[in-house]
């Protein structure tokens, strides 16, 4: 399978302008009743959201932040209790606004005793595809996702990692505008998460919409266009990850030659050993530590600019919210 390369990063990708947006939310909400006296729990706040066509958009938060009712009612498994929503232009509750959408769920069921190229052939005639055209799309994606070996085995044979990636074969049978994923790399290993990240840029590439979830946050920050932070039923934030995290450097990591630490004020130890040790130091600290290394004879191994992640991030959006 080709992996894309790109340039730059998420922001380098161009991505095609214009149009109703992917994925239109007004004011969404959801109020569950639970528990004997069905006492009311809001699920979703007066979500407001827009997501580009062509763009890859990562949906992220704590559990219970209210990610997947936000997708159960996008895709027509959820009612909502108030606001509006639109998918490629259509209001969300029509069937016609999904014909041009894959999804897959967070925990998908497949019917045990089917094979892999059985299940497929059976969306593909929900689907109303042609014969032809829905096998030659099965065996190109069973090959795309490494299943072509096993594509006749029974899927109660399968693996959960297997099993997600027949998943992902479903969700693109019909080549869909849109591909809404909620939580696609659970359960995989880091070769399976690999291929879906290939995956996801892939399909960005052909000009599709990828709008998912993930609690993976390292592979959100370096695969999405836009990131929007729900916590506890409300956006918390949204935009670019560059945006959303800032460019400066909040500490660095310099490590030493020598087991002794270099004496420098307000440095933190990270860790030694035998032949080495590094310090976290203040940003305005590394050139006063950089030169007591090299007048006490020692190395300069390594310079690490450490700056904020999407995990700082979300973090702070839940202690925020929890104030």
């Amino acid at each position: 399978m080709s992996t894309p390369a790109p340039a730059s990063g998420p922001d380098a990708r161009s991505r095609p302008a214009g149009g109703e947006p992917a994925i239109r939310a007004e004011g969404l909400g959801k109020v569950y009743r639970t528990g004997f006296f069905m006492r009311r729990f809001t699920g979703l706040d007066g979500l407001d959201l827009e997501v580009r066509r062509g763009e890859i958009f990562g949906f992220i938060g704590p559990n219970g932040a209210g990610k997947t009712t936000t997708i159960k009612i996008l895709m027509g498994l959820h009612a909502a209790t108030s606001g509006r929503a639109w998918i490629l232009g259509v209001p969300h509750d029509r069937p016609e606004a999904r014909r041009r959408v894959g999804y897959l769920p967070e925990r998908p069921y497949f019917y045990e005793h089917l094979t892999a190229r059985e299940l497929l052939d059976f969306y593909g005639r929900l689907l109303d595809m042609p014969a032809a055209d829905r096998k030659a799309r099965a065996d190109a994606l069973l090959e795309r996702v490494g299943l072509a070996r096993a594509a006749d085995e029974a899927l109660r044979r399968y693996s959960k990692g297997m099993l997600q990636r027949v998943g992902l074969c479903q969700a693109l049978l019909n080549r869909p505008d849109l591909v809404v994923l909620d939580e696609p790399m659970s359960g995989l290993d880091p070769l399976g998460r690999a291929l879906v990240r290939d995956l996801i840029l892939e399909e960005a590439a052909e000009g599709r919409t990828i709008f998912y979830s993930s609690h993976i946050l390292h592979d959100v920050e370096t695969l999405s266009d836009r990131v929007a932070i729900l916590v506890g039923g409300r956006l918390r934030g949204v935009g670019r990850v560059s945006d959303l995290l800032g460019r400066q450097v909040e500490s660095v990591d310099c490590t030493f030659s020598g087991a002794d630490p270099v004496p420098v004020p307000g440095a933190t130890l990270v860790r030694s050993d035998a032949d080495s040790h590094t310090l976290r130091l203040p940003p305005d600290a590394v050139d006063g530590a950089v030169r007591a290394a090299l007048d006490a004879g020692r190395h300069v191994l390594s310079v690490q600019p450490l700056r904020r992640t999407l995990e700082d991030a979300l973090i702070g959006e839940v202690r925020e919210a929890a104030r």
